[in-house]
């Protein structure tokens, strides 16, 4: 016989429970109940509120990654210095329906100043315009181009890794499977609270499903958004837990939030990884939620993975 349920906000930080209090007194809109053009918007408007200062860097470049079918996909290249710099490869989270280099600016520029490497945000096209595969296409074009092209910018390409968080993080996990495939020998993936299962079934789901920044009713929304039929749930681009095998993909660095929808799924992608052998080192934040990453102002979590993140990059480019 079970015990007690217990209530599952009694696991947050004070500092987690006190944001999540502010949102809720806030009373904006369900995101779920808005256009993806509002909702982009809305997110737009609160991606800084919580974060840190930006750190001043020495190079700050707009540039543009051509995709497969000619479409000039948005980049911005961050470094701390004009040195020849190992670099992250960064896709940013918003379930593939919101999100941009500008809403996840801040956290790119924390990581590149930390890590001293660069780091080059990508601006994949987002759903519901750009359907499943398009996001995941994107981003393996960004990367195979990066691979290519590295010295050009004065990056060292022989140091490269790729990382993302929530739907980014998706993206990057797939990119560390598509360039196992080519033979590109990437140091690192990166990868923030990442979305690896085909279904919302794990009891993570269940447990932090209302309440906790990520809602279930949110997270169905952005899928809706981004597949074509429920067959595309299964596809491993979707889903990396799909993936037929991992062997031989590059090291992992997971930095999950405790308190999330996803949390499940990234511990078992973490132990799919290490059945094959793969180098993983996994963090799981007590006490906070998904997107917490972008809180450093208010949550100190935040800022601790911050550094986690940068010490793996320099650990993973041999700095």
């Amino acid at each position: 016989m079970s015990g007690p349920r217990v209530d599952p906000r009694t696991l947050l930080t004070p500092a987690m429970r006190g944001v999540l209090d502010r949102m809720a007194r806030a009373r904006q809109a369900p995101m779920q109940t808005l256009t993806p053009q509002q909702a982009r918007a809305a997110y737009e408007l609160g991606a800084g509120m919580l974060e840190i200062p930006a750190p001043a860097l020495a190079r700050v470049q707009d540039l543009h990654v051509p995709a497969r079918d000619g479409h000039p996909i948005p980049a911005r290249l961050l470094a701390p210095s004009t040195a020849q710099l190992p670099v992250l490869l960064y896709f940013h989270g918003g379930g593939f329906t919101i999100g941009s280099i500008a809403s996840h600016d801040v956290l790119c520029r924390q990581l590149s100043y930390l890590a001293q490497c660069a780091v080059l945000s990508i601006d994949y096209r987002l759903a519901p315009e750009h359907k499943f595969p398009v996001a995941a296409r994107d981003a393996w074009d960004a990367t195979a181009w990066l691979a290519a092209n590295a010295a050009a910018l004065g990056l060292d390409g022989t140091r490269m890794a790729v990382g993302g968080d929530s739907a980014g993080g998706t993206l990057a996990a797939v990119c560390a499977v598509l360039a196992r495939d080519a033979g590109l020998a990437l140091a690192l993936q990166l990868l923030f609270y990442p979305g690896c299962a085909a279904h919302q079934d794990t009891p993570s789901h269940t447990t932090f499903a209302h309440g906790f920044v990520l809602e279930e009713a949110q997270i169905t929304w952005f899928f809706n958004q981004y597949i074509r039929s429920a067959a595309d749930r299964d596809d491993w681009r979707f889903a990396p837990l799909n993936a037929p095998d991992v062997d031989g993909v590059a090291p992992a660095w997971f930095g999950l939030a405790e308190c999330d929808p996803l949390v499940d799924e990234g511990v078992l992608y973490a132990d799919k990884l290490r059945a094959a052998g793969v180098a993983v080192e996994l963090e799981i934040y007590r006490g906070v939620t998904h997107e917490f990453i972008k809180m450093g102002r208010a949550i100190g979590t935040a800022r601790q993975a911050h550094a986690d993140a940068a010490a793996a990059l320099e650990k993973a480019f041999n700095r």
